[in-house]
Order: structure tokens, then C-alpha cells, then sequence
């Protein structure tokens, strides 16, 4: 494999592949052959397939070998010598990737079946900057809630689709509300990830620090409303093991997005600001909620310390005070937010 030190340059005599997939490996020996044989079912050789190791103690390094050993030539092995985090092995992905194109792909999740032609098929004729997708929430042994509640199809862009979309003013909002700031579900240009663009380290909710970011610095958007990707429900996830430290992870989540939007023609809009008030009360419910539970397992003035950061983050996060932001939601007719939002605030 190769050392995350260094990567191996396109070979000169081969055209610039289109489009990069990006695959970070970590303990996933279960999983990982189902998702990358979902993306070599449908990648043409102008599809470059990369993985990295991130020191995984399981076998999947073996796996990464074995599958290379089935597509000679195909997939590109990388290696971390001493574990990192997903954020630094997406970010050392990045700078090994090829591709016109990059899309993150975590390595339990799959690839739905045409997804690549489709996509193909888009910055072929539309030539965007940000290609958003749905997905389908996808577990061992769905039941009849999971249907109902539509996992099957999961929405990411609340905005018009398959039209060219200019400028964040038209498609920021609309990015944001969905709450769906997955790396996976948005493929972008390679050039929008300039070196001060990366996934932050040691973090958790590394997506939410890092898709708005990516969305200011691009001009065009398609939102392609079919599910292209399948995402593993697993019991280990960041959202069903909440700790202290990644509540507060959640709540700071969009505060480097915040600071880039300051100053911007975006920032007045309206819209955006709603949006950017709206995401940052979310993961401050989200935060405060969890603190809410452990209450009683933290020392009194830890909680109350945390619950205070947490406030603190919501107000240097959102365009909007928490008075404007309840007017907002009963604007909207979203009274039960509103209520919510109000009952966490007032926690103490």
C-alpha cells in the first residue's frame, strides 16, 4: 500500500480520470466488499477508485488487497501509519485524488445501482460545481416504521431539481434546511477544495464543519432527486452514542461556516439567515438534549458550564436572536420547533 506521505501521480500516457471515489477504511472488514463492489458494478475507467487505511486492527486491510487483486489496476491503496480519524483520511484523499470530480463514499454505506452513469450523465451536459443526491437509509431488517417514515428515500436539497442552479443565494438555503450535510450525498469539483478547505481534525460532526464551506464556493448546483446512495444504519453511529464531547462538537459545529459567510451578499438574504439560524438550532437541541439526559451523571457546575457553551454557541452561530427565531418558526406555522427550541434554551 501506499504511505499516506505520498501518492502516486497519474500516469502520464492516461487522460485525467472524471471523477474520484474517495473511501476511508476503518474496521469496516464486514462491509467493505459490498461497497466498493457497488461502485466497480458501474465505474468506467475514467472513474478512479481510491481507499485508505487508517490503521484499522481488524482485517481490512487484507480486504483492501483482496478486492485490489480483483480490479488489477483499478483501485488505488493508501495507508495511515498511526490512526488519524475519518476527517484526516478524507483530507489525505483528497490530495491523492485525480478526479475532475470528487465523491465521498464511507466504507460501510453502497452506492445505488446506475448512480455513476446518472451522475456522469450530468456534469457531462451541465458542467455544475455541486452535485447533490438523496438516499436511502438502509438497515439489516427494516420494519414497517422505517417505511413509513420514508428511509427509503431520503431528501438532502429542499429546492428545485434537475435545473442548473446559480449562486449560493439560490441553492444555500435549500442546502441547509434538509439538515442533510453528509459528505456523501454532495459530489463537487476538485477545485473548490483550494488547501485552506478541509475536514477539521480530532472533531466529530466533521460534515456539518465542512459541506456549507464547500457550498459558499460554488457557483453552480444540480440537485438530482434520486437516491444514489445507501446509508448503513449501524448501532455504533455518532447520534446513537452521544457523549459530552461531541454534544459540544455539534453545537460549535457551524461556527467556522459562520465566519465565512459574515460579510457576504448571502449573509442579508433573508432565507440564508433563516436557514443558518435554523441548522444551528437544531444541533443546539440536538447538544442541550443529550446534556438534558446525563444531567444528573455530570458534577453541577460541569452541566452547567456545558449548557452555558452550548448557548453560547447558538448565539455566535445563528443570523437570528432566539426571540427572531421563534417569530420565524410560528411564522412558518412551526409551533412544536418553536416550542422545542424555547424549552431547551430556557434549561438551567
Amino acid at each position: 500500500m501506499s504511505s499516506s506521505s505520498s501518492s502516486s501521480p497519474a500516469p502520464a500516457s492516461a487522460p485525467a480520470p472524471w471523477l474520484s471515489v474517495l473511501i476511508p477504511v476503518y474496521n469496516v472488514e464486514a462491509y467493505l466488499a459490498e461497497c466498493v463492489e457497488s461502485v466497480m458494478a458501474q465505474a468506467d475507467p475514467g472513474v478512479e477508485v481510491l481507499l485508505l487505511d487508517d490503521c484499522s486492527t481488524d482485517a481490512s486491510p487484507a480486504r483492501m488487497r483482496a478486492l485490489a487483486a480483483r480490479w488489477p489496476g483499478r483501485l488505488q491503496l493508501l495507508q495511515h501509519t498511526r490512526n488519524r480519524g475519518l476527517s484526516a483520511a478524507r483530507n489525505t484523499l483528497i490530495e491523492a485524488a485525480h478526479g475532475d470530480y470528487l465523491w465521498f463514499l464511507d466504507s460501510d454505506d453502497k452506492l445505488l445501482p446506475g448512480a455513476i452513469p446518472a451522475l456522469q450523465r450530468i456534469v457531462g451536459q451541465q458542467h455544475p460545481d455541486m452535485v447533490v443526491c438523496d438516499f436511502a437509509v438502509w438497515r439489516e431488517s427494516p420494519r414497517l416504521k422505517h417505511r413509513l417514515r420514508g428511509e427509503r428515500h431520503r431528501r438532502s436539497f429542499a429546492g428545485p431539481a434537475r435545473t442548473l442552479l446559480t449562486g449560493p443565494a439560490r441553492f444555500l438555503a435549500d442546502l441547509l434546511l434538509p439538515g442533510q450535510l453528509h459528505a456523501w450525498s454532495k459530489i463537487s469539483r476538485r477545485a473548490l477544495w483550494s488547501a485552506d478547505l478541509r475536514f477539521p481534525e480530532g472533531a466529530y460532526f466533521e460534515d456539518m464543519a465542512t459541506m456549507p464551506r464547500l457550498a459558499l464556493r460554488a457557483r453552480t448546483l444540480w440537485y438530482e432527486p434520486l437516491p444514489w446512495v445507501a446509508y448503513r444504519q449501524r448501532g455504533s453511529s455518532i447520534l446513537s452514542q452521544m457523549t459530552p464531547a461531541k454534544a459540544r462538537d455539534l453545537s460549535g459545529a457551524l461556527t467556522t461556516f459562520r465566519h465565512a459567510l459574515q460579510g457576504t451578499e448571502w449573509d442579508a438574504e433573508p432565507a440564508v439567515r433563516f436557514a443558518v439560524a435554523h441548522v444551528a438550532a437544531r444541533n443546539f437541541i440536538g447538544a442541550a438534549g443529550h446534556l438534558a439526559r446525563c444531567r444528573t451523571q455530570m458534577p453541577p457546575a460541569e452541566w452547567t458550564t456545558a449548557m452555558a457553551r452550548c448557548r453560547d454557541d447558538f448565539l455566535q452561530q445563528s443570523p437570528l436572536s432566539p426571540a427572531q427565531l421563534e417569530r420565524a418558526y410560528v411564522t412558518r406555522g412551526w409551533w412544536l420547533r418553536g416550542l422545542k427550541f424555547h424549552r431547551h434554551f430556557s434549561l438551567r
